[in-house]
């Protein structure tokens, strides 16, 4: 067990990094406007390809739908360790958890980069496959780094708490502060957060629509054939590394958190 001396130094790491989140309000204007122009040009099948990615982030909030990974895989996450389920993740040492989520963070943006080249080599007849797969590997990302500290991505708390940490990353800095909330609320009640995350009527929608204006500018370069083999590249791997680091910290935050309240409850 890690002392409560470095847990409270590492909580204090954690919430500086969620104080310097949120970039300029005139950069996050400026990244919209190319955004609002691909809108206009993009085709009619690939805002249906965004449709069907918005149906299947709410059939993940209510079921998982196809995209739950495997408990099988924790094994994997801690090479030369006699980790073998889920169930032996939780009293690791943090620093463990740390390198494993760091494993998974990397090798997740490596395949990201891949599959990004793979689908802009076409420009915007491909554009359109690699929304779908780009879901994908984020919501797997987040749930094998969630089982690298511990957490069940197959509780329905734990995949409302995945989308919200998908909705941070591509929010805006006043997103940022509502998801922070909704984050911290989440930890200390989360029957209350549930309803009052759910109760959004288009909460799980915004993800999407964030994430569309957050990355369209770059996408709207990976439209171009074959220079979109290299723009796909580097936007699919700069998204996942961004994801994977804010993964890593919102779940490392809660792992902190509880072993701190272990020693409260001690002392």
């Amino acid at each position: 067990m890690e002392s409560k001396q470095w847990l409270e130094q590492e909580l204090r790491q954690i919430r500086r990094w969620e104080r310097s989140q949120g970039g300029s309000w005139f950069w996050e204007r400026i990244g919209k406007i190319p955004f609002k122009i691909l809108d206009k040009l993009t085709p009619a099948f690939i805002h249906r390809k965004i449709g069907t990615a918005l149906d299947e982030i709410g059939k993940f909030i209510q079921t998982g739908g196809g995209y739950l990974s495997s408990e099988k895989a924790v094994s994997g996450f801690f090479q030369d360790s006699q980790i073998r389920t889920l169930a032996d993740v939780p009293g690791l040492p943090i620093r463990m958890m740390d390198t494993a989520a760091e494993r998974v963070g990397e090798g997740r943006s490596k395949a990201a980069a891949v599959q990004g080249a793979s689908t802009g080599i076409g420009g915007i007849f491909t554009l359109s496959i690699d929304i779908p797969l780009l879901l994908g590997l984020q919501l797997k990302t987040l749930q094998d780094i969630a089982m690298c500290y511990g957490y069940d991505p197959k509780l329905p708390e734990e995949r409302l708490f995945i989308v919200k940490i998908m909705q941070f990353v591509s929010s805006d800095a006043s997103g940022k502060k509502l998801v922070l909330k909704q984050l911290g609320l989440m930890n200390e009640n989360p029957d209350a957060a549930r309803k009052e995350v759910v109760s959004e009527l288009r909460g799980w929608r915004e993800v999407v629509y964030s994430y569309r204006e957050r990355w369209g500018w770059k996408k709207l370069f990976q439209m171009v054939p074959v220079a979109g083999f290299v723009f796909g590249a580097i936007t699919n791997r700069g998204v996942i590394r961004e994801l994977a680091e804010a993964g890593k910290v919102f779940y490392r935050k809660r792992r902190i958190e509880e072993r701190l309240e272990w020693y409260d409850r001690d002392a």
